[in-house]
């Protein structure tokens, strides 16, 4: 097996210089290069450096494809330690000797407060086109990988944070990135946030650079996948006749004795022009729910509705509500530990139906603690949504926003998947495939953080189990819209 060139990034000489006797000492290193912006950096280590501006550019990319020098590329991208398992790095090269393997990345451990953590990832699949896909700090990437993507073009875009993720766009048709289910590296970890505040980091306004350069460069991938959608979505001509109702507000619950109440009076006190009504989807609750929710019911607005069945996820209690006879024409989501911030909420969405004839609506949401004050961070709208390209980048990012809205006739006919993470994200893109859907950036709704919610604090097995989930979810509806494998 060939030896490797490395690059890391630099930052101070008691950052890097661990890193760098922990290569050296495996025998497979060729040489080592540090990324840095400072040209002091070659004498105060003894390697050569790589004048780059930010760390994934297509710049940086360059760069490192022409030092290679024919060989594999080692590539770390934090700025922590590094620690290698026996034969860590052996594995990633033998790996890297098989046809069509572009990408190689593995399993490792984190060492975060002196305590080493497993940190399993999952495979990538075709729809694994979100930009924060965790390949861990360490990817070896092949030559050939490197010099058929910078020689089979000479326009390829110039990217200041993107390179990195439309290089591994374009490297991944025909299984060309490689996932070692074995524990071949540690790192220090310094990020030590929970899996619910780290959940929106993405839609951070002081990110919104990065998030266009991403956008452009998912597009790329779609458009070779012959996914992307082009063209105006269809519109929808809504039914004049066979509801009672106008509107139904759908909760789904389980033990939710401390929030459900909440819940039900900020449906109550919506101001409309129109009837509506409220369904809930008492899922068996065991403390104390069931009988909150009874407290309610000689309003003529609420139907409760226990299901027969023991094995309904939320989006299986959506099809419940949505099939009652006395649903409305509009459904609209309300979790039940949330509230809508205004009663004005449910008159907002029917209006923006009809002005944009449009299968779905999606608001805006801000973010608070359980008592409703606001927390980081803050406000969530989404704008990364537009009308010439939502329902394509719908396909790069993790969620469409809240609170959402369906034209009840095409909800009973598509159906939500009966899973309790992902069932709205799966129906927004089946509906973006052909329809329009509507965005309110007026903060709507309230999403209260607190220590039940279901995704406030993951381990990273849930969150990986979540995440596949998500991928694969795209992986389907790019068959849908494009030729894939």
């Amino acid at each position: 097996m060939q030896t490797v060139n490395c690059f890391l990034p630099y930052f101070v000489p008691t950052q890097v210089m661990p890193v760098i006797n922990e290569l050296k000492s495996t025998g497979w290193v060729n040489k080592i290069y540090l990324m840095t912006s400072n040209p002091e950096a070659e004498k105060l280590t003894g390697c050569e450096i790589l004048l780059i501006d930010t760390l994934t550019s297509s710049q940086t990319l360059h760069a490192i494809y022409k030092h290679a020098d024919g060989r594999n590329v080692l590539f770390y991208t934090k700025y922590s330690l590094l620690k290698l398992g026996q034969y860590g790095l052996e594995r990633m090269i033998a790996a890297s000797e098989g046809k069509k393997c572009n990408i190689i990345y593995a399993d490792h451990y984190t060492i975060g407060n002196g305590i080493r953590t497993e940190h399993p990832l999952i495979d990538y699949q075709p729809g694994s086109l979100r930009d924060d896909f965790d390949f861990g700090p360490l990817l070896l990437i092949t030559y050939t990988a490197l010099k058929v993507y910078f020689e089979r073009s000479n326009s390829l875009p110039d990217y200041k944070y993107a390179g990195l993720y439309h290089f591994r766009l374009h490297s991944s048709p025909s299984y060309g990135i490689v996932h070692i289910r074995e524990y071949l590296y540690s790192c220090t970890e310094e990020d030590n946030r929970k899996s619910g505040e780290k959940q929106f980091d993405y839609v951070d306004p002081k990110n919104r650079e990065v998030q266009l350069e991403m956008e452009s460069a998912c597009n790329t991938i779609l458009d070779f996948y012959g996914a992307l959608l082009q063209g105006e979505p269809t519109i929808v001509h809504f039914k004049p006749e066979g509801f009672a109702y106008e509107v139904s507000v759908i909760i789904p619950v389980r033990n939710r004795v401390r929030t459900i109440e909440d819940a039900i009076r900020s449906v109550f006190m919506q101001q409309t022009s129109f009837k509506f009504n409220l369904i809930i989807v008492d899922n068996h609750s065991t403390d104390g729910t069931t009988e909150l929710i009874g407290r309610y019911i000689a309003d003529e607005r609420l139907i409760h509705l226990i299901p027969e069945r023991d094995d309904l996820e939320i989006g299986g209690c959506w099809n419940e509500a949505v099939a009652h006879p006395d649903c409305g024409k509009f459904c609209v989501q309300l979790d039940s530990d949330d509230v809508y911030s205004g009663s004005d909420t449910l008159q907002k969405i029917v209006d923006t139906f009809y002005k944009e004839q449009c299968a779905m609506v999606i608001g805006t949401y801000m973010m608070t603690d359980f008592n409703m004050n606001e927390i980081a961070p803050g406000i969530i709208d989404h704008k990364e949504w537009t009308p010439e390209n939502g329902r394509n980048n719908a396909l790069r990012i993790n969620g469409l926003g809240a609170p959402r809205a369906f034209y009840t006739p095409l909800l009973r006919e598509l159906k939500m998947p009966n899973v309790s993470y992902g069932e709205d994200y799966a129906i927004g893109l089946a509906i973006s495939r052909t329809y329009r859907i509507g965005r309110i950036y007026d903060v709507l709704y309230l999403c209260r953080r607190w220590e039940d919610n279901t995704d406030a604090a993951l381990d990273i097995r849930k969150m990986n189990e979540h995440n596949a989930y998500k991928d694969s979810l795209r992986t389907n509806e790019l068959r849908m819209r494009g030729n894939i494998l």
